[in-house]
């Protein structure tokens, strides 16, 4: 088989989770994703909700099975030397569908072929095949270094949040949220003498409105001293949805060149989103009215291609104190609409 050859690296990813406008709840999944030529190859199938076999919340045993798999040490797990690239968020049931490819050893080299949309033991890949993705030949010390150095190697990242506000109703429901998405999140009012082994489990911290400069400095200072690096979340509204966005974007570890979404702006009645690849993007606004009752409204759910792109709001849904919330497959951005 004749085919240039490719660069193969790997990256931390996410899938985004949340609470939706309509109530429903969309896991969070942290993975690594396969770099092609610089590139997600996740991006090279469309707007597919999908994460690969190399995820963070798998046990060590399964997801170090999952390397060796990679690196042909292992039989391959489906018919034809398939193997699964990509598979359902939710459940990683074969049912749901997977894009699997073919990957095999040439020489020194490692080769993936014939991608194709599988739901079950069987693909077609003429009903069902990537044409057009690969083949990709990757050189051999260079595929193996990249997967080898998961190995032993801590790859989950810290999906612990730690809560800090006034609030202790809103406080355990946004908790609740979280949890159910699949990250934890614990409360307090002072980490001052927590262990810092225990703090290292976290990843960020969400500050309320209310919690003072001075509470704020305390709680950085106490991870300064542990020498954790986290993210910090200044909580822009006591709305659950919304405070859970922020938090899913603190937590992306994913380089920003390879996100989906690199940007959002909301002012003067229209949003500006900018993209990397075409994908299905959803805009909701947030408002509070005047007596602190939250109101929600889809603003935009639709296909866009690369670029940046303006996109005109409805005015009543972005009135008063309003936030838009950008969502894509992958990431999620959230912006303050501005005067």
């Amino acid at each position: 088989m004749s085919a240039e050859y490719a660069t193969f690296g790997l990256a931390p990813a996410m899938r985004a989770g949340g609470v939706l406008a309509n109530g429903d709840y969309q896991v969070h999944r942290d993975f690594v994703d396969f770099i092609v030529d610089g590139r997600p190859l996740l991006f090279q199938l469309s707007d597919l909700d999908a994460v690969s076999p190399l995820a963070s919340d798998v046990p060590p045993a399964i997801f170090t099975a999952q390397v060796r798999s990679l690196l042909l040490e292992t039989d391959a797990p489906l018919p034809g030397g398939r193997f699964v690239v990509y598979g359902c968020p939710e459940c990683e049931d074969l049912m749901c569908g997977a894009v699997t490819a073919v990957i095999e050893r040439e020489g020194e080299d490692f080769i993936w072929r014939d991608f194709a949309w599988q739901t079950d033991e069987h693909a077609d890949l003429e009903l069902n095949g990537y044409h057009g993705i690969g083949p990709f030949r990757f050189r051999g010390p260079e595929y193996r270094q990249a997967l080898a150095g998961l190995l032993g190697d801590t790859v989950g990242t810290r999906r612990r949040v730690l809560l800090i506000g006034s609030r202790v109703a809103l406080l355990g429901k946004l908790a609740a949220a979280l949890r159910t998405i699949g990250i934890g999140a614990d409360i307090t009012d002072d980490a001052q003498d927590v262990p810092a082994d225990e703090l290292r489990g976290y990843g960020a911290v969400a500050f309320g409105r209310a919690v003072t400069e001075e509470q704020r400095s305390a709680v950085r200072r106490s991870f300064d001293r542990a020498g954790v690096e986290v993210a910090y979340v200044e909580g822009l509204a006591p709305i659950v949805p919304l405070l859970v966005a922020q938090i899913e974007h603190a937590l992306d570890r994913s380089p920003v060149e390879q996100r989906r979404l690199t940007r959002l702006v909301a002012a003067d009645g229209e949003a500006g989103v900018e993209i990397t690849s075409p994908c299905r993007v959803r805009l909701t606004a947030y408002r509070l009215d005047r007596l602190y009752r939250t109101h929600v409204h889809e603003l935009f759910d639709g296909v866009l291609e690369p670029g940046r792109h303006r996109i005109a709001l409805d005015g009543k849904a972005v009135k008063g104190e309003a936030f838009v919330v950008a969502r894509t497959t992958g990431s999620v951005l959230v912006e303050a609409m501005a005067r």
